[in-house]
């Protein structure tokens, strides 16, 4: 495990590549630019829109791209698809510049072509929640004011007859009846040209998608971002990776065995999905793109296996599923060259076994971001992350600021605890007709994120909790994940989830909710002398629920902890 000075000197390595790499004549040259009224550090080399983005791809025009069970598009094919489907949302639907295309469906190749066509022409694609209910469904519809929706099956069911108020192209044949859907429409249709594109007139802070964030609390809320966030965003993972790459060269696979490929394992409606996942795979080394239909450790380790997986990124979640998986020691993972996460803190005991269980080469990472940032805010991997296990990384170089600062937005020092809040030209432009919940949140410049954290020394970003999950205890805040790392270390402990339960004397109380190990048992009385060495009294959840069976997740994978703390509430 590195020491501090070993981080710093290593450091100090990767900021002299950094400044390598931002160069004047290198393709991740920076420049600065106003966007709405504020100064920002941006590529200045990026590419101005969406559509200019796609056509990285043809670079591998010839390599697979696009996989779902028996099908399978070359990067060539599926730019063409998407231009067809560009005139057909031009010709036939007359959508314009400005108009929003709602996505609803389970992953799949129309889903991505989807996405494509609508934000070639100028369109602002809406990607819905698929796991919403039917109320939650028509309020995004309504919200968005989309003219048009890409939705299959199961999601027409749900829309009914608000259905009919907008056109509805349906993804998969079974779904259409007597509807149009998505590859009748690229019949007879050319691709739309070069020249026709670019009198799209598609500018860099033009609006490019927007994004509904899960509705912990309320009703959901689209977060708006240019194509100039979405890309930004892209080349700020392509740049830190580069720069990895130039310090630590064993990172560097030559002449690989396989094509770079990538497990689509969460869902294109989540930023990590579509940011991280299908997007990022149009930029070299040009990635294939393998889809799931639904999450299933057994059949993701199939996939690795059949489709030579080099990039497994998911919620921290999917890694551990994976690992339990009867499967897991038998699996050829030879291909794997990093196993990552986003979306959700890991906890450091997960770590461990990563490094256990993995091939060498599978290097581990984690990441921090936000739909509100398009998914940027703060990376870590390799050496460091094994020696910052509880970290979530350094901020993202070179175009994003993260700073701590306290309830009057005064900037905190290292080591002290407040709000994290992120600053860059990846962060939306707000929230959808919305304006005094965007002014909550975006001031001069900078998003308040309501996470709470804190800088170590060395710039190492500590991420405690959500603002509004912390238990305030009799006036005392209790970070929930500081909790769920400690119960987590014991051993009848498969998973955990800490919350506030209410109390008559205190205000709240923190209570949790345990998957055990096969066979074994746990009680409030033997976990709290457990957790006596590890927590201040305080801390020690007063309730506990344990049960053999997997915790609840939401549609992207993390633990459903509103689902557990409402039914603590009930039985309490």
């Amino acid at each position: 495990m590195l020491t501090d000075r070993e981080i710093a000197a290593d450091l100090e390595k990767l900021k002299a590549a950094a400044g390598e790499l931002l160069a004047a004549d290198s393709p991740f040259a920076i420049t600065t630019t106003m966007i709405g009224g504020q100064e920002y550090r941006v590529f200045s080399k990026a590419p101005a829109n969406l559509g200019e983005w796609y056509e990285f791809g043809m670079a591998a025009a010839d390599d697979t791209f696009l996989v779902y069970l028996d099908e399978r598009f070359s990067f060539a094919e599926t730019i063409t698809m998407a231009r067809r489907l560009a005139r057909a949302l031009r010709e036939k639907y007359q959508v314009r510049k400005g108009d929003r295309v709602a996505i609803c469906a389970r992953n799949s190749p129309e889903w991505c072509l989807a996405y494509m066509a609508t934000t070639m022409i100028g369109a602002i694609a809406a990607p819905l929640n698929s796991w919403s209910t039917a109320r939650e469904l028509e309020y995004m519809v309504v919200d968005s004011g989309s003219r048009l929706i890409f939705v299959d099956s199961p999601r027409l069911k749900l829309l009914g007859d608000k259905a009919g108020k907008l056109a509805v192209v349906t993804i998969k044949p079974e779904a259409a009846g007597d509807l149009p859907e998505v590859y009748s429409l690229l019949a007879a249709r050319e691709p739309l040209s070069d020249a026709e594109l670019r009198d799209c007139g598609v500018a860099a802070d033009d609006d490019a998608t927007l994004m509904y964030t899960s509705g912990s609390t309320g009703n959901p809320k689209g977060v708006l971002s240019s194509h100039r966030a979405v890309i930004n965003a892209l080349f700020t993972w392509a740049f830190v990776r580069r720069v990895n790459e130039r310090v630590y060269p064993e990172l560097v696979e030559e002449d690989p065995p396989w094509q770079p490929a990538i497990l689509a394992n969460v869902p294109l409606f989540h930023v990590t999905g579509s940011h991280a996942q299908f997007l990022i795979s149009f930029l070299a080394p040009q990635r294939k793109f393998v889809m799931m239909y639904k999450w299933d450790p057994e059949v993701a380790l199939d996939l690795i296996e059949r489709e030579r997986i080099s990039f497994f990124h998911g919620v921290p979640t999917m890694t551990w599923e994976i690992m339990q998986s009867p499967r897991f020691a038998g699996a050829d993972l030879g291909s794997l060259r990093a196993v990552q996460s986003g979306g959700a803190p890991r906890p450091p005991e997960h770590l461990g076994l990563m490094l256990e269980k993995f091939p060498p080469a599978a290097i581990p990472g984690l990441g921090y971001g936000l739909t509100e940032t398009n998914a940027i805010g703060a990376v870590i991997s390799y050496r460091f992350y094994a020696a910052r296990p509880h970290s979530t990384g350094r901020p993202t170089p070179p175009v994003t600021d993260l700073r701590i600062v306290d309830e009057a937005g005064r900037e905190l020092g290292a080591g002290e605890i407040g709000e994290i809040c992120i600053k860059g030209p990846t962060v939306m432009k707000g929230y959808w007709r919305q304006p005094e919940a965007t002014a909550e949140v975006l001031r001069d410049g900078w998003f308040r994120t309501g996470d709470i954290g804190k800088l170590d020394p060395l710039g190492f970003l500590v991420i405690l909790d959500r603002a509004k999950d912390i238990v305030i205890r009799g006036g005392e805040n209790i970070a929930c994940m500081e909790v769920e790392y400690a119960i987590s270390e014991h051993p009848a402990v498969n998973e955990v989830s800490v919350y506030g339960i209410p109390d008559d004397r205190l205000g709240e109380v923190p209570a949790a909710s345990i998957m055990l190990k096969p066979g074994r048992q746990l009680d409030t009385e033997e976990l709290a002398t457990f957790l006596s060495e590890r927590l201040a009294a305080f801390k020690i959840p007063r309730k506990i629920s344990c049960q053999y069976e997997q915790l609840p997740r939401t549609g992207t994978g993390k633990i459903a902890k509103r689902q557990l703390r409402q039914r603590a509430c009930q039985e309490n």
